[in-house]
């Protein structure tokens, strides 16, 4: 095999492909990436069994062939390198020469006959929607999956698709998020669990640009993502999500309108106080059109108040500050909406036409 392509276009092609090498693994061609110039094209792929990634590389094909580099090694040695063209040739031995300018590297690759390729995933269920709202999708609810494997599903997102609207939603036992758009076309019911690695590591890939077309393919056991040059194909994670929908409600005792700037910056301060792992809780005393707010450690207290908008009872009730700033940090409204039943029962953020919807547990307090 004999490829010349730059520096930039190989550098760009690693960054994507290389998210897919798993830091360790039993089997040493995972910790490669497979570079496959055997037909007209030249493609980069990395697969750890669970998430494979593959795109294709601008470039000249002087000879056909393929080959498994391993993948630390290699991109480190592009990036590395002067800006210039870069000519990768291997031999029959997988012997191969790396050479850019004066520079030259020679190092041993692996049969890429060994590597794992992606799963073929039919292409009959597709939806398509823009980058720009897959990307935002995937910032305002990956925060509250479950970093705990005890309950595999939680680690996930649900994707949701009911006719044309595709909710995405997560938990992770103390918190729900769940963000909805209405898509163009209707499609036939369908639930899937996407892993949370897989939908972080897309969401560094995707340019974010409103025009630019994300198509995802669902089967059983996988989904496929592609845009641009890029395939990506993540298992899928078995069994049943959890019903968010019989915890959601509209009814309230207490509804308050705040700016989100300002309850930001309030409960911000506040978590100065707060070292890592320490579990004190924010208190929010509503009463008259203002929300006072007090936090109490062994570092000292803080005090702070709000002007809101009150609409229904006066409350009192206490909440881990970080999953309040976690919830109101995604959003992009000026001001938002807070609904509370009462000081045992969780508070919804939410908007009027409900595309997105943020639950937090209340905590325990001593006043």
């Amino acid at each position: 095999m004999k490829i010349t392509c730059s520096k930039k276009e190989l550098l760009r092609a690693l960054n994507i492909v290389t998210k897919a090498v798993p830091a360790k693994s039993t089997m040493p061609v995972l910790m490669c990436v497979l570079i496959d110039a055997s037909s007209d094209e030249i493609k980069f792929t990395a697969n750890d069994m669970e998430l494979g990634i593959e795109t294709k590389v601008d470039g000249i094909i002087t000879e056909k062939g393929i080959v498994a580099l391993e993948a630390k090694l290699f991109s480190d040695m592009i990036r590395k390198l002067d800006e210039d063209d870069v000519t990768i040739t291997s031999d029959e031995k997988y012997n191969t020469i790396i050479t850019c300018g004066k520079s030259k590297f020679n190092i041993m690759g692996q049969s890429g006959e060994d590597f794992p390729y992606l799963p073929f995933v039919e292409k009959d269920y597709q939806l398509s929607i823009s980058q720009f709202t897959l990307k935002e999708m995937i910032r305002q609810t990956i925060f509250s999956i479950s970093t705990s494997e005890a309950n595999k599903t939680l680690t996930g997102e649900l994707f949701d698709i009911q006719e044309n609207q595709l909710r995405i939603i997560s938990l992770d036992g103390h918190r729900i998020s769940i963000r909805s758009i209405q898509m163009k076309d209707a499609y036939e019911n369908k639930k899937v669990i996407v892993p949370g690695k897989t939908l972080n590591e897309i969401s560094k890939i995707l340019t974010g640009e409103v025009d630019d077309i994300i198509y995802i393919s669902l089967t059983d056991n996988h989904i496929l993502f592609e845009f641009e040059e890029n395939r990506i194909v993540s298992r899928l994670i078995e069994g049943s999500y959890f019903n968010v929908d019989q915890m959601l409600t509209t009814s309230y005792g207490t509804k308050v309108t705040v700016n989100r700037q300002e309850i930001i910056s309030c409960i911000d301060r506040a978590t100065l106080l707060v070292k890592e792992g320490d579990k004190r809780p924010i208190i929010l005393n509503i009463s008259d059109n203002v929300m006072e707010l007090k936090i109490s450690s062994q570092i000292g207290t803080m005090n702070d108040a709000l002007d809101i908008e009150l609409d229904g009872k006066d409350i009192k009730i206490g909440f881990n500050p970080r999953f309040l700033l976690d919830a109101l940090r995604v959003i992009d409204d000026e001001e938002v909406d807070i609904y509370f039943m009462n000081p045992k029962n969780p508070c919804f953020i939410r908007d009027e036409e409900q595309s997105y919807i943020y639950m937090v547990l209340p905590v325990n307090f001593v006043d």
